[in-house]
């Protein structure tokens, strides 16, 4: 009988007989694998990764768990808002109690892209929210299909919650975060982009291990010690040692003399070397094209890109976009969300430019003078305290609605009333006679001083 794991009763109708479970594609022990490799310590599933393949999923896990989760809800009165306190929120800071969530979504990108599935165990309380997110291991675990089509999953592979609530224990499909990629084989089972570039892969891996063999096997020096003169087995041997004499060992750097038309030749790198480059070349370029990184994320393309912003506006356009948008459809499926423009959760992309503070202040300014942001929340980008006025947008005073434009063009308001100009005069006010006596006793006095008696 299958029971959910939390208590909720039987789903099935033909619990003696049990579900049927879902073999996963891609698994299966390596040709040359031994048979007890669980024995020796052996990882058959890791043993001869491509390094592209690593930097592949690396750029992928690392650069998600860099960007922090946010849950939000739009409204028509308020606009977009984010919820802090639902248990969503809760679950994108702390998934458990032994994990954060940099270190949660690190791992499920990395089991999501090596194995085409992740799987994560949900833990519930009493009023049926999710409270805990436990990252179980995607060879252990897998879907199961009962007879009436009810979906379940067996979890396995995390010691903590084997300790907690024992070993390969079966769920429903409610209590399972399922992430997966394509599935060309069976519906709840994902494919890794690694079965596409398995040619390349095979390539790289078959040049590498060839030459690998060749260079155990072969003896090239540097260079060698050519002459005209015809040496006997005792002379070569004689120069052989003298040379060693001088430049192995302590002596190491040291500066042999030649004599006698003795010179150096160095040897240079064959052609088939260069043709091994090349084909190792191609191989990481296809495996990059099939995981669908810019190689100049990996360090290795030949074009750069202008701005930083430029590179992630591509990769999120492409390969970085679809993993977010692909976690974020699945999260919010298990915390049943209507979606968006509702409501939904949103992985910030913002944070992978940190390093262009330039490309952000310019962003940041563009937009307060604008009046699309108020200053406040650009202030807070930067982690700055808001300030008073800042709350709305500011627009400059010649802004005006395109409807007000509009109506002006069709009716424009009148010219105003030419202004009549002050009036001015010349005439001086009148005085009486004793003023105009005053005035004259003045002027005389300034112009023909009484002399002193």
């Amino acid at each position: 009988m299958v029971k959910s794991f939390f208590g909720f009763g039987d789903t099935t109708t033909k619990s003696a007989e049990g579900p049927s479970q879902v073999i996963s594609i891609g698994g299966g022990r390596a040709a040359d694998a031994p048979v007890n490799w669980w024995q020796m310590g052996m990882d058959i599933s890791r043993e001869g990764r491509s390094s592209m393949v690593e930097a592949c999923v690396s750029a992928y896990a690392q650069t998600t768990a860099m960007c922090p989760g946010n849950h939000w809800r739009s409204s028509p009165e308020k606009g977009r808002e984010r919820v802090t306190t639902s248990a969503l929120t809760r679950i994108l800071r702390y998934p458990n109690d032994y994990q954060s969530i940099s270190d949660f979504l690190l791992n499920a990108v990395r089991f999501l892209l090596d194995d085409g599935n992740a799987y994560a165990l949900v833990v519930r309380n009493n009023r049926f929210e999710p409270i805990e997110l436990h990252l179980m291991s995607s060879a252990m675990s897998g879907p199961q299909i009962a007879y009436d089509g009810s979906i379940f999953y067996h979890m396995g592979g995390n010691p903590i919650v084997d300790a907690r609530y024992g070993t390969q224990i079966v769920v429903p499909a409610r209590d399972v975060l399922h992430l997966k990629l394509h599935t060309p084989r069976h519906p709840l089972v994902g494919e890794t982009p690694m079965a596409a570039a398995a040619l390349q892969l095979a390539a790289g891996n078959a040049a590498l291990t060839s030459q690998i063999t060749f260079f155990l096997n072969q003896s090239r020096p540097s260079f060698v010690l050519t002459t005209d003169q015809k040496l006997t087995p005792e002379q070569v041997q004689q120069l052989r040692t003298l040379w060693d004499d001088q430049s192995k060992g302590m002596n190491t750097g040291g500066t042999p003399i030649l004599t006698a038309g003795l010179g150096p030749k160095p040897i240079g790198s064959s052609a088939k070397d260069a043709e091994l480059a090349a084909i190792l070349k191609l191989s990481d370029q296809a495996i990059a094209h099939v995981f669908r990184v810019p190689l100049q994320v990996l360090g290795t393309g030949d074009t750069p890109f202008a701005s930083t912003e430029a590179l992630m506006h591509s990769w999120r356009a492409g390969g970085l976009g679809f993993i977010l948008n692909h976690i974020e459809e699945a999260i919010g499926l298990l915390f049943r969300l209507s979606g968006q423009p509702e409501e939904y959760v949103e992985f910030d992309t913002s944070a992978l430019l940190r390093s262009a503070f330039a490309q952000r202040v310019e962003g940041w300014a563009t937009g307060v003078k604008a009046g699309i942001f108020d200053r406040n929340v650009a202030r807070a980008d930067f982690e700055l305290a808001p300030v008073a006025g800042g709350e709305e947008p500011w627009v400059q005073q010649q802004d005006i609605p395109l409807s007000v434009a509009a109506q002006m063009a069709k009716s424009p308001p009148p010219a105003p009333a030419p202004t009549a100009p002050a009036e001015t005069t010349n005439e001086e006010p009148e005085m009486s006679s004793d003023e105009v006596s005053a005035s004259i006793m003045a002027s005389v006095q300034r112009h023909w001083p009484v002399e002193a008696a």
